[in-house]
């Protein structure tokens, strides 16, 4: 056995994938559920409109855990989100705008 070769396994990427840096799945000190959330996250499609509750209708956690997730991005640099008021909206409501990034715009905050 010894001096045997181990069989490498690759898998055949034609459609329906995504290309992305490893950064974020590098990055020492965040959850893997933070990591897994922002792979998903780059991996839908570009006119995808975030949400808390969109994300939740795509994943398995619950509200709370995908909120601690998208908490810890933000602290390691890779979401930001900004509120437009309703006098900058068209439907006249708060929303929320996300800004995912695929290496992190700054270092860890405490906030």
């Amino acid at each position: 056995m010894e001096g045997e070769k181990k069989p490498i396994f690759r898998e055949e990427k034609t459609t329906n994938f995504t290309i992305m840096s490893n950064t974020h799945l590098r990055e020492e000190g965040m959850s893997l559920k933070a990591k897994g959330l922002l792979t998903l996250m780059l991996a839908l499609p570009d006119k995808w409109e975030f949400s808390i509750n969109g994300l939740c209708s795509i994943c398995k956690e619950s509200k709370g855990a995908i909120i601690s997730a998208l908490n810890e991005l933000k602290r390691f640099g890779y979401l930001e989100t900004r509120m437009a008021t309703p006098d900058e909206t068209e439907n006249g409501k708060i929303r929320y705008e996300y800004y995912v990034f695929k290496r992190p715009r700054r270092g860890i905050t405490t906030d």
